[in-house]
């Protein structure tokens, strides 16, 4: 089984975590509504179409077996590279290279799995994002399933207007709501941020105890991804936030988020727990918009508090991004 190439198809998406996969597997995710399979054959992890090339089962359903996947219908076995070793019903049969399960490339990143078509590039920008000079304390949270599409969630997260309505005394106030003066400058890539913006918060992390002004820089790091870094004045630990969103469906997806921070006083769950809440103080307003796929080509209105915003929907034009986009 072959899927018809996209935009979407020459960048790589995270579809699970790799804790997810650590058991062997098989799992089932999804992929811009193409259902794929997540599987570790003893040395390395694999990905299939979550389809058997026999009579169309789910492998998902099956087992990992002496490091081949067996289906669940037939026991028709396949080696990593998608090539079917073992035939229950025939087994002096040696099946031809034609007999075999769609694979995909697959890598580890971020503490996430992350796939792309074979014949997808595996170079900057369109490769798991390379993200240097951060905390080297990392920390993954999620996942989010949310309904709405994966770039409306992008341009929620490089949104700063609504900090002080949406986050009311977490990462703004209403008497802040004032977006100052900033300028959008594209990466390397043509990828636009914003390397200078000025934000004040009333907690803009786990580790706040107080209001503070604070640094931030924003960078989109592929359709449906972006990271925030951010630093509050005085002494205050180094942050930076990567949000990973996977559409699952045109109108559905997937979201994690990594925080980077340089804080060693904070437990864990302290820091979850604050994604957790930010996230869900976004999400209610996320899933009302409508229409939920992201309008790219008009119909919604724009002003100069938006610059950023409007910039990320002209890349996603750009760039051809059709899937979760109208």
């Amino acid at each position: 089984m072959t899927t018809c190439p996209t935009p979407e198809s020459s960048w790589w998406l995270p579809v699970a975590a790799v804790s997810d996969v650590n058991g062997g597997g098989p799992l089932a995710v999804t992929r811009c509504d193409q259902p794929l399979v997540l599987w570790h054959d003893g040395a390395e992890l694999r990905a299939f179409t979550d389809r058997c090339p026999h009579r169309g089962a789910r492998l998902s359903m099956g087992r990992v077996h002496g490091g081949q996947l067996e289906c669940p219908y037939h026991g028709w076995r396949f080696g990593g590279d998608g090539r079917c070793r073992h035939v229950p019903a025939l087994p002096d049969f040696t099946p031809p290279a034609g007999h075999a399960a769609h694979a995909w490339q697959v890598r580890e990143a971020h503490g996430l799995c992350w796939v792309a078509p074979a014949g997808a590039s595996a170079e900057p920008p369109h490769a798991p994002p390379l993200l240097a000079d951060l905390p080297a304390r990392r920390l993954l949270c999620g996942p989010y399933d949310v309904a709405t599409s994966a770039p409306r969630v992008v341009e929620n997260f490089l949104d700063t207007a609504h900090f002080g309505l949406v986050h009311e005394g977490w990462l703004g106030a209403r008497d802040h709501l004032r977006v100052p003066d900033y300028q959008v400058v594209p990466d390397a890539h043509g990828r636009p941020g914003v390397p200078d913006y000025r934000a004040w918060q009333p907690r803009a992390s786990a580790v706040a105890g107080a209001g503070a002004w604070v640094a931030y820089r924003y960078q989109v790091l592929s359709p449906y991804s972006a990271l925030l870094t951010k630093k509050a004045e005085g002494d205050a630990p180094q942050e930076a936030y990567a949000l990973w969103a996977c559409p699952t469906e045109p109108d559905r997806c997937r979201v994690w988020f990594t925080i980077f921070t340089s804080d060693d006083t904070l437990p864990d769950d302290a820091l979850v727990a604050f994604q957790d809440t930010i996230f869900s103080q976004d999400r209610p307003v996320l899933e009302s918009q409508h229409p939920r796929l992201l309008p790219v080509s008009g119909g919604e209105l724009h002003c100069a508090a938006d610059r950023l915003s409007v910039a990320y929907r002209r890349w996603l034009q750009a760039q051809g991004i059709t899937f979760g986009v109208c």
